[in-house]
C-alpha cells in the first residue's frame, strides 16, 4: 500500500483534488465531522497521512510516507533529504520582504547594517541576506512576524505573502520577492529507487495531469 503524506490547512483540498485525478480518493478528509489523521483511499489501495505542511518532508525523509506535498517554502527551510518530483502549480504565494509604509526603506540595500529582519523562515532570510552580501540579524518569530516592526523590534520581516491582506492591514508593504511557492510533490529517495511499479504509476498520472 502507497503511503502520503497530505499538509492538513491551505493545500489540503488541492492536494486531494489532484490525487483524486489520479484515482485515489482521500475526501472523506475533507469531512467537517473527520478526526481521524489516516485516511484510507476508496479504492484501498493507498492510505494517507494527515500532517503539518512543515512535517510532510519529515514523513516523507523518514520513511514513513512514499510520496507527500509540501510547500517550496518549506524545502526551502529543510535540509532533509528527500526526492523533489513535480511544481503542481497551486497554493501560489511569495516569499517577500515587506517593512512599514511610513519606513524610509524602498530597496533591500536600503536596510541598514546590522538591522533586525523577523522571520518564521530563518534559513532562507539568511541565505537572501547574504546573496546581498548585506549583514543583519535574523530574529526568529514562530508567530506573527508583522508585530516586529508594529513594535520596533525589527526593521522588516520575510514572510510568505498571498494576497497581500495582512500586510496591509499592519501598516506594511513589500519591496522585494525572494522567490514565488507553490506545492510540491516529493518522495523518498528509497522509495524511488526500489521503482515499485505502483509508485512509478501513480507519480505518470499525476505527472500527465500537468500536460
Amino acid at each position: 500500500m502507497i503511503t502520503i503524506a497530505l499538509p492538513k490547512g491551505a493545500l489540503l483540498e488541492d492536494s486531494i483534488s489532484i490525487f483524486k485525478k489520479a484515482g485515489l480518493n482521500f475526501s472523506a478528509a475533507l469531512l467537517e465531522d473527520n478526526r481521524s489523521l489516516t485516511i484510507e483511499s476508496e479504492c484501498k489501495r493507498a492510505k494517507a497521512l494527515l500532517v503539518r505542511n512543515g512535517d510532510v518532508p519529515v514523513y516523507v525523509s523518514y520513511g514513513q510516507a512514499d510520496l507527500g506535498i509540501v510547500g517550496y517554502d518549506v524545502l526551502q527551510e529543510s535540509d532533509l533529504q528527500v526526492a523533489k518530483l513535480l511544481d503542481l502549480q497551486f497554493g501560489g504565494c511569495s516569499m517577500s520582504l515587506a517593512v512599514k509604509n511610513n519606513s524610509d526603506y524602498s530597496k533591500p540595500t536600503d536596510l541598514p547594517a546590522n538591522c533586525k529582519v523577523a522571520s518564521k523562515f530563518t534559513k532562507t532570510a539568511r541565505a537572501y541576506f547574504d546573496r546581498l552580501n548585506l549583514p543583519v540579524e535574523i530574529v526568529h518569530l514562530t508567530g506573527s512576524v508583522e508585530l516586529g516592526p508594529i513594535t520596533g523590534m525589527a526593521e522588516a520581516i520575510v514572510d510568505l505573502v498571498a494576497t497581500g491582506k495582512t500586510l496591509k492591514e499592519n501598516g506594511l508593504s513589500k519591496i522585494d520577492d525572494l522567490f514565488y511557492s507553490t506545492a510540491r510533490l516529493i518522495a523518498n529517495p528509497l522509495a524511488i529507487r526500489l521503482d515499485s511499479d505502483p509508485l512509478r504509476e501513480l507519480i505518470l498520472s499525476i505527472e500527465s495531469l500537468k500536460d
